[in-house]
């Protein structure tokens, strides 16, 4: 079993009366690092094992078969990263089977809830960076309100962008300035944007989105987000290529 660090919480608190009035309040708020490593599995507990063996059959069936091969670990962080570059650029890639072409996307940070080694990807790393329900959705924003979102990306440090779009922020979140595809945001303008359903409906302080138009969100099974990452890693498996992806400078912060 690979080492992991589990945080355990342990909360000391009076347990709550029907009443509101009660006054009861926590005391005490203690936590620990407890590190789980392949001493526990030197004594197999051998019903537990029993009972979960059929189980375990059945998902690792699911889970286990490999969907592409990364070239270098892949990760997530603010304000750019090489796995939040990747995944904004497969919401863009993914356009052409929806009659899309979009100008960019954004792939909020948050929603990428693991990362990728390098080597072999299975369904289940997918489903570990991409847990969630989240479906494609392709929306038009006027230039002004692509200047609204790209402040709001910088107010929180950073969001995946797609390639071609260049962002300048300051280290107390302010934007400093925006280019898209080498080009200024013409505020009249109107620009057709991927996303996640999720991101489009204004959550993750990007409100910017709420005022968008023309949007387009199937609403299929098919649709969700890690599908669309598998069939990218699959296409690019069957051409002999593995997925990379680099850290370009599509948000740099500056003093």
């Amino acid at each position: 079993m690979c080492k992991k660090l589990i945080s355990s919480i342990f909360v000391s608190a009076a347990l709550l009366c029907a009443s509101c009035s009660s006054g009861y309040r926590i005391v005490v708020f203690e936590r620990s690092r407890i590190l789980i490593d392949s001493v526990y599995d030197r004594t197999e507990d051998k019903a537990a094992a029993d009972f979960i063996r059929p189980y375990k059959q059945h998902v690792d069936s699911i889970m286990s078969p490999v969907v592409g091969r990364t070239s270098e670990y892949l990760y997530a962080e603010k304000p750019e990263s090489n796995l939040s570059n990747l995944l904004a650029d497969i919401l863009v890639w993914c356009g052409k089977d929806y009659g899309e072409r979009p100008d960019f996307a954004i792939y909020n940070i948050g929603g990428i809830r693991s990362a990728f080694a390098k080597g072999d990807v299975t369904y289940g790393d997918v489903l570990d960076v991409a847990p969630f329900e989240n479906k494609i959705c392709f929306v038009t924003l006027t230039g002004d309100k692509v200047m609204e979102l790209f402040r709001q990306i910088a107010a929180v440090g950073g969001e995946g962008v797609s390639r071609g779009v260049e962002l300048v922020i300051t280290k107390d979140g302010r934007l400093k300035s925006a280019l898209l595809g080498g080009k200024g945001i013409a505020l009249d303008g109107k620009y057709r944007v991927a996303t996640l359903d999720y991101v489009a409906q204004g959550n993750d302080n990007m409100s910017a989105f709420k005022d968008a138009t023309a949007v387009k969100s199937p609403s299929g099974k098919d649709n969700n987000v890690r599908f669309i990452i598998m069939k990218y890693m699959k296409e690019r498996m069957a051409q002999g290529k593995s997925v990379s992806s680099k850290i370009e400078g599509r948000i740099k912060i500056e003093d």
